[in-house]
């Protein structure tokens, strides 16, 4: 699932959102169990259907993979029926109100990597155990995501679907102009290892940059991607908030804040109009990339972008996004919802997810199945996306989770790094605004 699907965090919205969460959740909760979700409708020659529900944010895109027909399909008595809200941001403090009510979920909830570890603490006992389920092999998945819907005493809330391992994807005209190299394996050493190297190759671009050109899109991009590749940032082991003292956090702005004072980013907002117009107009050579930004891109950048775009390496492994999907103890249907929910995370349906959406399994035995293992992506070059993108989940941390993960992080990239690189501020007051906002939005 698309970690821009997120949304920026606001404060304000976000008790908004929640506010109008309650006031109409309430309202509806009794059509949500009536109307959108029916028990047992009688299907041809007066069979019994059971309906499963599953609310998400975003495309996920099981149906678009044909994957909720196959089941169908594959169960005669099945009905799927999907429940989409663009946005985690409206998502999620529904979700939060529907399980505080009981009442008004979905048979199987999707969880965004940014929350799952806020209901893996605090709310656990509210979702089915996924561990035991019949066919759930815990080996099945990568260890580090595992870990993320787990709690400390073994209890697993949700299983993984996608997940964000970063490269970097770049305009090979505008390499060659500015007297780089464009060949993938050759650009992806000329920053391996290290983000300062990237940021080094960025002002070897500059100097001989094609007229209104710069190196990347944003200095938040470049944050995000490095911030991703450390398993403590803002919280430490022991669940303490180190979100201003967190060496991760001090290297990851500062390689931000370089970029805006060498002039290297566009200067805009990731996921607003101008970075998208942006890229319709080529105005950048470089952007942190995991597997969900590659659709993105090609949308934005439309025809005129195939075959400039490419894929190379990131400097060190990160992953930057990814979700899951649980089903909560007040659903409707749990044992079929289950019995679902394994096998839309089963490495076979990863697989076909990642043929129609590029959304990279967390399933290592997917990597092997001729979808993942050959896939190449001819807008971008023929590039062997599959093969980097699998490549790059090796060496990627098990990252450390607190409670207001997101809220933390959006201060630094949507508060603190936007009013030095747009504003002008001096890296010092970006910095207090981050954390400033942090106090504001996070009761530690």
């Amino acid at each position: 699932m698309t970690a821009w699907s997120s949304g920026p965090f606001r404060r304000r919205a976000l008790l908004l959102v929640a506010a109008a969460a309650l006031v109409l959740g309430m309202s509806v909760l009794d059509g949500c169990a009536k109307d959108s979700r029916p028990d047992d409708a009688s299907g041809p020659g007066g069979d019994r259907r059971t309906t499963i529900t599953i609310g998400t944010f975003g495309v996920f895109g099981y149906k678009q993979a044909g994957l909720y027909e196959e089941y169908e399909r594959l169960h005669p008595g099945i009905t799927i029926k999907e429940s989409v809200i663009e946005r985690n941001d409206a998502y999620y403090p529904q979700l939060l109100t529907h399980l505080a009510a009981g009442s008004g979920l979905a048979d199987i909830q999707a969880m965004e990597v940014g929350n799952v570890h806020e209901l893996a603490t605090a709310r656990a006992d509210l979702f089915e155990d996924l561990s035991r389920a019949k066919g759930v092999h815990r080996g099945d998945w990568l260890a580090w995501k595992w870990a993320q819907a787990t709690t400390r005493d073994g209890r697993t809330i949700g299983l993984g679907t996608d997940i964000g391992p970063i490269a970097v994807c770049y305009r090979k005209d505008l390499f060659r102009r500015a007297g780089l190299p464009a060949d993938r394996e050759a650009v992806g050493r000329l920053w391996a290892g290290d983000w300062q190297r990237y940021i080094d190759t960025g002002k070897a671009y500059k100097r001989r940059a094609p007229a209104g050109t710069v190196f990347t899109d944003s200095a938040a991009g470049i944050y995000n991607a490095s911030v991703h590749g450390y398993a403590e940032r803002y919280y430490d082991r022991a669940g303490r908030p180190v979100h201003a003292t967190s060496p991760a956090v001090r290297a990851s702005w500062d390689l931000a804040m370089q970029a805006v004072r060498a002039g290297l980013t566009a200067r805009l907002k990731q996921f607003e109009k101008p970075w998208d117009q942006a890229y319709a107009n080529g105005r950048f050579a470089t952007v942190a990339c995991p597997p969900w930004m590659l659709g993105y891109i090609k949308e934005k950048a439309g025809p005129a972008g195939r075959d400039k775009w490419d894929v190379a390496a990131a400097p060190r492994p990160a992953n930057w996004g990814g979700s899951f999907i649980g089903v909560p103890r007040a659903a409707r249907h749990r044992a079929a919802a289950v019995e679902l929910a394994v096998w839309l995370t089963a490495p076979a349906q990863q697989a076909r997810l990642f043929e129609r959406q590029a959304s990279i399994p967390s399933t290592p035995a997917a990597y092997a199945l001729p979808q993942v293992r050959d896939a190449r992506n001819p807008y971008f070059g023929s590039a062997p996306t599959g093969a980097i993108f699998t490549a790059a989940t090796r060496g990627i941390p098990t990252l450390v989770f607190g409670p207001r993960e997101q809220q933390i992080g959006l201060a630094f990239t949507d508060v603190g790094i936007p009013q030095v690189e747009q504003q002008g501020k001096s890296p010092r007051a970006g910095w207090r605004a981050a954390q400033k906002e942090i106090e504001n939005a996070v009761d530690e």
